[in-house]
């Protein structure tokens, strides 16, 4: 869910179906029925969604969360048909469920339960779970999609500060490559006056040797003519 590359609602789609598949009596052919949805929506409607989200979001009803999730079921369908007087407690409900399942293996127990749902509770039920099919679609969606949203904002910082670090990490050796030239610069440039000074001062003591020697020929002239 959160490295699809599809787009944050085909993602929140796919939870909205999920779930609403979900809420329903329906255990044992939930991920049969989300992928049914899903072939048929997308060749006649054009409308996709994220098809292993959704079915992975029909195992919130599994073995475990299915004896409470039912009896919600129950117990709203009892309420709006306005039964709840005549509803079965929850503890009844509840050990019946643990009988059939202590009684088989899981796939059996799940068709045993199926079997006694639909037979003493299913037109209840069935009721009960259309608000919590709205319900649980549309909380789903909008927090899949909330919470995609907010992981791609996340890993989205998360890039533009490793692209500033990155960013900051060039300039610095920039700068220090730059601060490595201009230190070398200096020492040419130190190097350059110091060769400088030196063939200045070669130039003179070359002047004076030549002035010397022309002074001591002069010398020598002079004598010669006395």
């Amino acid at each position: 869910m959160i490295r699809s590359k599809n787009p944050p609602e085909i993602t929140a789609r796919g939870a909205m179906i999920g779930m609403a598949w979900a809420m329903t009596p329906l255990v044992g052919i939930q991920m049969y029925l989300v992928f049914m949805t899903w072939l048929f929506t997308k060749k006649f409607f054009k409308w996709d969604f994220n098809l292993p989200v959704g079915l992975a979001w029909t195992w919130v009803t599994n073995i475990l969360t299915m004896p409470p999730i039912y009896y919600i079921f129950y117990v709203t369908g009892k309420i709006m048909m306005g039964e709840f007087a005549e509803r079965t407690t929850y503890a009844k409900f509840y050990d019946l469920i643990k009988t059939v399942l202590n009684e088989s293996g899981v796939v059996e127990a799940l068709k045993a339960m199926c079997a006694v749902l639909i037979k003493d509770w299913g037109f209840a039920m069935m009721v009960g779970s259309l608000p919590w099919i709205v319900i649980g679609g549309w909380g789903a969606y909008k927090w899949t999609l909330w919470y995609v949203r907010r992981r791609q904002r996340t890993l989205l910082k998360r890039l533009e500060n490793r692209q500033k670090r990155l960013e900051q990490k060039i300039k610095t050796k920039q700068e220090k490559f730059e601060r490595s030239v201009e230190k070398a610069e200096q020492k040419m440039e130190a190097r350059q006056q110091k060769f400088e000074i030196k063939q200045k001062q070669l130039e003179k003591k070359l002047e004076k040797t030549i002035a010397a020697q022309e002074e001591a020929s002069g010398n020598e002239i002079k004598e010669d003519t006395l």
